[in-house]
């Protein structure tokens, strides 16, 4: 499927039941005999195969019967780092160790005001 795809959900579903289809007949199995080894019934899978809603577990039933879990599991990553998160983690830098130990109490070294040379 491609990224940022703006198909309808019942094409994304019609697409997905094909392409289970075709992996049940790659493995020469009639749906009945896919039903069995998922543990659902021919009807469960022929409306995932026509494009038709199902149970999100008997989905995942006929995806292990498939062997084909872990290509689920590998799509969808543990964690999503955005960029809006990186600019957060750039905020949250820590300081310096001279200004932390400023923050603290402890001066190591005086502080020189800055100025833009033109007072008088």
């Amino acid at each position: 499927m491609p990224s940022n795809d703006d198909r309808t959900t019942s094409a994304v579903l019609a697409d997905l039941g094909r392409r289970l289809e075709a992996h049940r007949l790659e493995r020469n199995l009639t749906q009945v005999e896919l039903g069995k080894r998922a543990g659902v019934g021919r009807s469960t899978v022929q409306k995932i195969e026509g494009g038709q809603t199902v149970q999100t577990l008997s989905l995942f039933k006929i995806l292990r019967a498939l062997e084909l879990l872990e290509a689920v599991d590998a799509s969808i990553p543990e964690r999503v780092e955005l960029p809006v998160m990186e600019l957060d983690r750039l905020r949250q830098r820590r300081q310096r160790a001279r200004q932390r130990a400023n923050a603290a109490g402890i001066d190591d070294e005086p502080e020189e005001v800055w100025t833009w040379g033109d007072e008088q």
